[in-house]
């Protein structure tokens, strides 16, 4: 890989004769490439896995990109940082013969930010996108391009009681994702700024009806 992301990769525990799946991991705001591999546990071995570690440094870990404030990225940096991300992805799918209609990317925090904006280049053309308590920048929302919304599978949750991004964030999302045509599955939990474990037995659930690793 000659992308600058510092990653780390899971390889499946078999050898296949056709083009493999692979999900993608997005941490959240000061943690590393290790944080979201436990969310994906099960699917050690069965397929490929990158975690991606955020450019930025930011205790106690890193960042994918820096903010004025909370849900207000800094438009220059997250540009440059999808722009990255998306030859990551490509380049990964390329390297390591993967199918695309096999592959998913899943975000938590800053990650699930990514995840979402990615879906508007790629979520028609992937398995699916998981979104762990994210939002839509409104820079994306009034300029991006939405091409790859409509049909893209999107499965989006947030904590009822989350005070760090409010649960408005993903409801906005939701209600963003629906208007350009995308098919939706959104869930919210009885708790705050983190992941229970009804929340990964139903984002697994997404994984395993759109296409199973």
């Amino acid at each position: 890989m000659k992308s600058p992301y510092t990653f780390k990769h899971i390889a499946p525990s078999f050898q296949i004769d056709e083009k493999g799946a692979a999900i993608f991991l997005l941490h959240g705001l000061g943690s590393n490439e290790d944080d979201l591999l436990q969310l994906v546990d099960s699917y050690k071995g069965n397929c490929h896995i990158f975690s991606l570690r955020g450019p930025i440094a930011h205790r106690p870990g890193f960042a994918f990109y820096t903010f004025e404030e909370e849900g207000k990225p800094n438009r220059e940096i997250f540009d440059k940082m999808i722009l990255f991300t998306l030859d990551f992805i490509k380049e990964a799918v390329e390297e390591y013969q993967l199918d695309p209609k096999k592959v998913y990317i899943i975000g938590f925090n800053q990650g699930a930010v990514i995840a979402q904006t990615l879906a508007l280049f790629l979520g028609n053309e992937i398995a699916g996108t998981v979104a762990l308590s994210g939002y839509i920048p409104d820079f994306v929302n009034a300029d991006y391009k939405k091409a790859g919304i409509k049909d893209a599978k999107v499965f989006i949750s947030h904590g009822e009681y989350d005070y760090d991004f409010p649960i408005q964030w993903g409801e906005n999302s939701k209600r963003f994702f629906e208007e350009y045509g995308a098919n939706v599955t959104f869930k919210t939990y009885p708790v705050g700024h983190g992941v229970s474990p009804e929340n990964i037995k139903d984002f697994h659930s997404f994984i395993e009806i759109s296409t199973k690793c």
